[in-house]
């Protein structure tokens, strides 16, 4: 079989875009090599894969500026890239684009504990933030299941929350400012060590913008003092309706737990199995936590047992102990891992009322008998967060097609339960073609408007949040009439 022949326009492109690079960057900062580059063919939605043309490896936000600037020039799409972590192919290249990994600028740049905020470089890893406040008593609340590996760039790209989002609100909710790099290399500073900045909401923009409208390389962040004590409980069910039912009383009695997670059979015994945290045999199973002084805790589990109890649980257990409670949020965080062992899988991030959690949890058992595969359900049930593993065989012809198919129709089903297409992973390559379902076109001109202020060219992480043939049309908008 003949190897295709490199076309000589796109080789003597990317030389003269190296050289022009390496005169920025460290030498070892720009990987042009393709074995290499291959390294960032795909996010963690793995089913797709693109090396891009190269990787840049700033350090500095001023190497950001150089490395933008360079590529605005030469019409050259960029493609922000944090640490990888993306479920919904948020940080998938394209043949002909630069990616711009921030895994090197991972520096703490100030800590203000009297104000409590830290300003970090945006390739710092979402646990390291705690990690460098903890000795005084403070952490970061924000804590997606992949906080050991995912960076802060990529949690304000997709706005990402975690577990203890309940109380505590997800990455916008604990974001003060930001230092960004616009595409032509422009850099700027939005907000900052304050509660609110005046004018324009420029910041609420930014969180959640998946890249579309500059390259974050800094972040000022709110940082809270760790609570007297915190205890979770195991509530086990042999209903996941039930449980999910369970779940809105708890709400609706006005309890603010920090956080209350929810898994059903698949996922509890993939995961007992793998994290060894002695969960009960159930068919569905909350895990409840509270905080404060341990007054507090007691006066707040005794209302949850009371409500749980009316639910006829099949256990009701709390945590004895501090290394009890650490296994048992290993064992929660361990869950998207502990299936991936089992098989492949694409796990959803579908968002609903929480008083629809009984409705939607009977509807996806019943999609899933349509299908033919099965879903392990584990999600944030406190703020309505879903998480559905839809489990295939990637080595099945057909298979991910229909397992995509399926999961479509889980996040109608969420829009149509009165919630959104995405809580926490965002639209990326995932749902860029069901945005249609919650937004009219006029909806989704306003928000490409937007776009088209930041990034007039259309560079900035091309061919994701909106439906492919719109964005590009914007990209390469028919010439004009002679």
């Amino acid at each position: 079989m003949e190897m295709p022949v490199p076309n000589p326009a796109v080789l003597a492109r990317k030389s003269r875009l190296v050289e022009r690079l390496q005169k920025v960057l460290p030498p070892d900062a720009v990987i042009f090599d393709e074995a290499e580059t291959r390294a960032y063919e795909c996010d963690a939605l793995t089913a797709y894969k693109c090396p891009p043309m190269l990787v840049v490896l700033p350090s500095t936000t001023q190497e950001v500026s150089d490395v933008l600037r360079i590529c605005h020039q030469e019409g050259v799409p960029v493609v922000p890239r944090g640490s990888g972590t993306s479920l919904a192919g948020g940080a998938l290249p394209t043949a002909d684009c630069v990616i711009l990994g921030v895994a090197r600028m991972n520096e703490v740049l100030e800590t203000d504990y009297a104000n409590r905020v830290i300003r970090v470089q945006s390739g710092r890893t979402n646990l390291s933030v705690s990690g460098a406040v903890e000795e005084e008593g403070f952490f970061y609340a924000p804590d997606p299941s992949s906080q050991l590996a995912c960076a802060i760039a990529g949690n304000i790209a997709m706005n990402s929350g975690g577990a203890h989002c309940l109380k505590y609100g997800v990455t916008t909710n604990n974001l003060l400012g930001v230092t960004m790099v616009m595409m032509d290399g422009t850099i700027v500073e939005i907000g900052g060590a304050h509660l609110d900045s005046g004018g324009l909401d420029l910041l609420g923009l930014i969180c959640g913008s998946e890249g579309q409208l500059g390259v974050v390389t800094e972040a000022t962040l709110r940082i809270l003092r760790k609570p007297e004590g915190a205890r979770p409980v195991l509530i086990g069910f042999d209903d996941n309706e039930v449980a999910g039912a369970c779940v809105s009383d708890i709400i609706k009695a006005g309890v603010l737990p920090v956080a209350i997670e929810f898994m059903d059979r698949l996922c509890i015994e993939t995961t007992d199995k793998f994290a060894k945290a002695g969960y009960p045999d159930c068919n569905a199973l909350l895990i409840v936590e509270v905080e404060g002084s341990e007054a507090e805790i007691d006066a707040q589990l005794d209302t949850i047992t009371e409500i749980a109890r009316r639910h006829d649980p099949v256990e009701l257990r709390q945590s004895k102990s501090p290394e009890e409670s650490a296994k048992i949020w290993l064992g929660r965080k361990s869950a998207f891992g502990a299936i991936g062992q089992i098989n492949d899988y694409m796990c959803l991030d579908g968002t609903i009322p929480v008083s629809s959690l009984p409705f939607v949890l009977r509807r996806i058992g019943e999609m899933s008998e349509e299908f033919g595969l099965e879903v392990g359900n584990v999600f944030h049930a406190g703020d309505g967060n879903m998480h559905p593993l839809i489990l295939f065989d990637a080595n099945k012809p057909g298979d991910l097609e229909l397992c995509e198919a399926f999961g479509a129709e889980i996040l109608k089903l969420c829009v149509e339960a009165g919630g959104c297409l995405t809580g926490e992973h965002g639209v990326g390559i995932e749902k860029r073609d069901l945005m249609t379902v919650q937004y009219t076109p006029e909806d989704l001109e306003a928000q490409m408007a937007v776009k088209d202020v930041f990034d007039p060219a259309w560079l900035l992480n091309p061919a994701k949040v909106f439906p492919l043939a719109v964005s590009q049309a914007r990209r390469d908008p028919a010439p004009a009439a002679a």
